[in-house]
């Protein structure tokens, strides 16, 4: 991937000043944490328990249309995006080989976008419209978990800024999409989720 000089100079100073000039010790579990799965499980079993106890009759689509974001924005991501961009890792990039705190190793050579920030960002954005849709509440904290993802994908030294960004924009897209359909699929009369 091919980026203006001062955009990519911008992008390195800003992941330096998180990944490494703001980092502190005492964050690095819970950062390396938030990237984990098994941080994710009690809100996912949290989200299915409430969806059944609210809206038990959509329960089905809930499912289905969060498990297709989620494998629409990692596919993409992965199988197209990064192979297209061919954006080399921090962790991978000559430039940044001394200043990098590489804290979760470096995984595959391509970063743009990110598929942690994609997923998230993803399924934050179908959350938020599909509760919304069945419930009439604004659960705003999805919007924070997210960000915390996000932010620990450079602070652990994963992606630069500009790669989580990518994954933001391609998670909102798809998770969009996915309450749309959400909503055509369990409310069938409406058109939107908002």
């Amino acid at each position: 991937m091919v980026l203006p000089q001062w955009l990519e100079k911008i992008d390195k100073n800003v992941f330096v000043f998180i990944n490494r000039d703001t980092a502190q010790g005492w964050l690095d579990p819970f950062m390396m944490a938030m990237r984990n799965p098994l941080t994710w499980i009690p809100l996912y079993a949290f989200m299915l328990y409430y969806v059944i106890k609210k809206a038990k009759s959509k329960a089905l689509q809930f499912i289905v249309v969060s498990g297709l974001t989620v494998v629409l924005t990692d596919s993409i991501a992965a199988r197209i995006l990064k192979p297209f961009f061919a954006r080399i890792r921090p962790c991978a990039d000559a430039q940044l080989h001394d200043t990098v705190r590489s804290l979760v190793g470096c995984g595959g050579i391509y970063s743009f976008p990110s598929n942690h920030a994609a997923n998230h960002f993803g399924l934050a954005v179908c959350w938020f419209f599909c509760i919304y849709s069945m419930t009439g509440k604004k659960w705003h904290w999805l919007w924070l978990w997210a960000l915390i993802i996000c932010y620990a994908q450079i602070y652990v030294g994963k992606h630069f800024p500009l790669d989580i960004l990518g994954g933001i924009l391609l998670g909102s897209l798809v998770g969009y999409s996915g309450a749309l359909v959400f909503k055509s699929w369990a409310y069938p009369k409406t058109h939107s989720p908002s």
